[in-house]
C-alpha cells in the first residue's frame, strides 16, 4: 500500500497499483450504502404500526429529511475535502452514523426518526462523497468508470442486501428492534476499517495536478449547476434521477401494501431495484470508459422513466420484478457515468468541489421527489404521482440528449 508520505515520485496512479487501499474503501463503501438500506423497505409499516403516522407526506418527511442533510453534506466535503483531506472527513462521517441506530431502536416518537435521518443524510454526504473522491484520486484517468461502477456497486448492492434482510427480520421478529441491529455491526465495522487502514490520497491529486493541464472552471458551483453543458446536463439528470430515487423509495412499498403483498416479498421487491442498480454497475462503469458518456446517460434515463410509467398498471409480482430490474439497470447505466463524466471534465483540484456541487444537486431531488410525489400522492392518488415522476425522468432525458455535447470539453 502507499504510504501517507510517500515521496510523489513513488506514486503510480492507477488500480492495479492501488488495489489494496481501492478494495478497502470498496469494503467501506458497502457498509455505507447498507445503512441506507436498513430503512428501505419497512419504513412506511415502522411508522404507521409504531407512531401512527399514515400520511404519505408525512411518512416521505423521513426522506426529505435526509435528503436535504445529505445534500448539504455533500457539498461540504467537495469544499473542503482538499483543506481537511479525504480520511479526516470519512472518519467524521462514520462518527456521526454511530447513534443512528440506537435512535431508531428507541425512538419514542416521530421526531426521533427524523433527527437519526438528518444524521445519516450527513453521514452519507461524507463518507459516500470521500470515498468516490479517493477512488478517483488512487485510480488515475484509466479506469475511473470502472473505478466508480465498483464504488457505486458496493454501496448499492448493500442498500438491496440489507433492505432484503431487514424485511425479512421484520417479518419474523417485529418491524423493531431486530432488523436496525445490523446498523450497529456496519457502523462499528466502517469506523473500525476506516480508523486502522484506510490511508488518505491527497498526494495523488498534487501528483496529477503536476501532470495534467486543464483549464480553470472559475466559479466551480455556477458551471456545474447552470453554465456548463456538459456538467450542467449530468447535474440535471442526477437531481431527476434521485427525484424518481425518493418516489420509489417511499411510495413503492406503499403501493405493495396497497396490493396487500406480504412484508417479507415488498421487502424482495423493493431490493430487486438497487441490486440490479449496484449490481449493473459492475459493467456499466467500464463502459463508461469506453462508449460514449452522453449516449449511456440518455439511455439510462430514458429506461428509468419508462419503467416508471408502467408501473402502476402493474399487480403482478413477476411483472413488478421486471419493473424494478429495468428501473435498476437504467439506473446502473447513468450512477457511474455521471461521476465519471464530471471527473472528466475538471481538473483534478477542482474535481472535489464540483463532485460535491453535483452531489448536492443529485441529493436534492430526494428532497425535491420526497415533497412532491408525497403532495401528488395525498391529494391526486398514487398512480398520479408515480406518472409525474416518470414523466419527468424522459424529459430529463431529452436534456442529455439535446443539451450535452458528444465529446466531452473542460471549456
Amino acid at each position: 500500500m502507499n504510504s501517507n508520505h510517500a515521496p510523489k515520485s513513488q506514486l503510480k496512479p492507477g488500480l492495479r497499483q492501488n488495489w489494496q487501499q481501492f478494495l478497502l474503501l470498496v469494503l467501506v463503501n458497502a457498509f455505507v450504502g447498507g445503512m441506507v438500506g436498513l430503512e428501505r423497505s419497512i419504513f412506511p409499516e415502522f411508522a404507521e404500526e409504531e407512531f401512527s403516522v399514515q400520511s404519505t407526506t408525512a411518512i416521505l418527511s423521513f426522506i426529505t429529511a435526509f435528503g436535504f442533510s445529505k445534500a448539504f453534506a455533500n457539498y461540504l466535503t467537495g469544499r473542503l475535502i482538499n483543506q481537511w483531506g479525504r480520511k479526516r472527513l470519512l472518519l467524521t462521517g462514520w462518527f456521526i452514523a454511530l447513534p443512528i441506530p440506537f435512535l431508531l431502536i428507541y425512538a419514542h416518537s416521530w421526531n426521533w426518526v427524523i433527527f437519526s435521518n438528518i444524521l445519516l443524510g450527513l453521514s452519507q454526504g461524507l463518507t459516500w462523497s470521500a470515498t468516490i473522491i479517493m477512488k478517483i484520486d488512487l485510480v488515475g484517468q484509466k479506469d475511473r468508470g470502472l473505478a466508480m461502477g465498483l464504488n457505486e456497486f458496493a454501496g448499492y448492492f448493500s442498500v438491496g442486501l440489507t433492505a432484503f434482510l431487514t424485511g425479512f427480520i421484520a417479518s419474523e421478529f417485529g418491524v423493531t428492534p431486530y432488523p436496525f441491529y445490523l446498523g450497529i455491526g456496519l457502523v462499528v465495522a466502517g469506523l473500525l476499517i476506516t480508523s486502522i487502514w484506510v490511508k488518505d490520497t491527497s498526494q495523488f491529486v498534487e501528483y496529477e495536478q503536476q501532470i495534467i493541464h486543464s483549464q480553470s472552471l472559475g466559479n466551480i458551483f455556477i458551471q456545474t449547476s447552470f453554465r456548463h453543458k456538459t456538467l450542467s446536463s449530468v447535474t440535471q439528470a442526477g437531481l431527476v434521477n434521485n427525484l424518481n430515487d425518493g418516489m420509489i423509495w417511499g411510495l413503492f412499498p406503499i403501493l405493495l401494501l396497497g396490493l396487500n403483498f406480504p412484508t417479507q416479498t415488498i421487502g424482495l421487491l423493493a431490493a430487486i431495484y438497487p441490486s440490479v442498480w449496484g449490481f449493473g454497475q459492475l459493467f456499466t462503469g467500464k463502459m463508461a470508459d469506453h462508449y460514449s458518456k452522453k449516449n449511456i446517460l440518455f439511455c439510462g434515463m430514458f429506461v428509468q422513466g419508462i419503467a416508471i410509467l408502467v408501473i402502476p398498471f402493474t399487480t403482478d409480482f413477476i411483472q413488478l420484478a421486471i419493473l424494478a430490474a429495468l428501473l435498476g439497470a437504467g439506473t446502473a447505466l447513468v450512477y457511474p457515468t455521471f461521476l465519471t463524466t464530471i471527473a472528466s471534465a475538471t481538473s483534478p483540484l477542482e474535481r472535489g468541489e464540483s463532485i460535491g456541487t453535483f452531489r448536492l444537486w443529485r441529493d436534492l431531488g430526494y428532497v425535491i421527489g420526497a415533497i412532491l410525489s408525497g403532495i401528488l400522492a395525498d391529494f391526486f392518488g398514487l398512480v398520479a404521482a408515480i406518472l409525474a415522476i416518470g414523466t419527468l425522468t424522459i424529459a430529463s432525458s431529452l436534456v442529455i440528449l439535446f443539451r450535452m455535447p458528444i465529446e466531452l470539453s473542460s471549456k
